[in-house]
């Protein structure tokens, strides 16, 4: 399995790999220190929370095939592909990721296909822990200038306990960056409600004169 890890700092991009990728950015990039011990992806969860360390945001894409136009500064790889991210985590059967041409080679866009599930946490405003987004549809575009996950082909996202689904398959759901959700298209929504502390069989109060 292939490892691409792709660290942002400022608009500056590296790009590593466990095995040869076809690219020539990978071997420009190569940082002087010893590289660190690579993780496997299967140690990984991909639907949980990964802490947000200050510092490079660092991209890391796993997959069973990997290759890079350095000349069109495009990435693909197909194949279980696996991506970890501070700001989202994503899985898929293929993937595509564009970068800024120029200097700043920073993300710039990154597509994926096929069995596609993303995960976003959008923070809670009273300091308490995280709610996850977690989306899933047969295509999705995350754009690095607004932060946004466009999921489109029978999108359905559920958000704790509540289920937004499709119900179109012109229907587009966009995850931003805080992880709120915008629909837009026939859509249906289950609202769920934890049961409450009553025990099976209690019997019902009785009602009053």
């Amino acid at each position: 399995m292939k490892l691409i890890a792709l660290a942002i700092l400022g608009f500056a991009i590296s790009a590593f790999a466990q095995t040869e990728v076809v690219t020539t950015a990978a071997q420009t990039s190569k940082p002087t220190s010893s590289p660190k011990k690579k993780t496997d992806a299967t140690n990984k969860n991909l639907f949980g929370t990964e802490s947000k360390n200050e510092g490079p945001i660092t991209t890391e894409i796993y997959a069973d095939e990997a290759s890079f136009d350095s000349s069109k500064n495009v990435g693909v790889f197909t194949g279980h592909v696996k991506v970890f991210d501070p700001r989202f985590n994503l899985q898929s059967d293929k993937l595509t990721v564009y970068l800024r041409k120029g200097e700043d080679q920073g993300l710039e866009k990154a597509i994926a296909e096929g069995n596609v599930g993303v995960v976003r946490d959008r923070p809670d405003p009273n300091g308490g822990p995280p709610t996850h987004a977690v989306g899933r549809s047969e295509h999705a575009v995350y754009t690095a200038t607004d932060g946004s996950v466009e999921l489109t082909g029978m999108p359905k996202v559920q958000q704790g306990l509540n289920l937004h689904i499709a119900t179109s398959s012109e229907t587009v759901m966009v995850i931003d960056q805080d992880g709120h959700l915008n629909t837009h298209g026939p859509s249906r929504t289950e609202i769920r409600q934890e049961p409450t502390g009553e025990k099976p069989g209690s019997p019902a109060p009785s009602p009053k004169p």
